[in-house]
């Protein structure tokens, strides 16, 4: 089973900028994503992007303001995080689908998560 590990996140002020990487451990032809948990809520989804790159789905709460991209060859997906909100205040977690085709955009559909990486945005 493939391993995922993200970094990337830290203190930022709102209206700041983060990256986050999540780095797997061998290939992941199939559809990736990032979710995010705040404390005594749900894990939501965040944002998701297809196999080959080409689809990409957002949550309507960061749409505009997150950019999720990957890069086959190196086996990383990033989550460019622009516009930070205090809202935005979470855990973040990538995590690979079951899905070979599309977007995968329920939590059902993802069978391997990372550790997660706190993210902090100060008002």
């Amino acid at each position: 089973q493939v391993q995922l590990v993200e970094s990337g996140g830290g203190l930022v002020q709102a209206g700041g900028s983060l990256r986050l990487s999540c780095a797997a451990s061998g290939r992941t032809s199939s559809s990736m994503g990032w979710f995010r948990q705040a404390p005594g809520k749900e894990r939501d989804f965040v944002a998701a992007i297809s196999s080959g790159g080409s689809g990409t789905a957002y949550a309507d709460s960061v749409k505009g303001r997150f950019t999720i991209s990957r890069d086959n060859a190196k086996n990383t997906v990033w989550l460019q995080m622009n516009s930070l909100k205090p809202e935005d205040t979470a855990v973040y977690y990538c995590a690979k689908s079951r899905r070979r085709l599309g977007v995968a955009l329920t939590r059902d559909e993802y069978d391997s998560w990372g550790q997660g990486t706190q993210v902090t945005v100060s008002s």
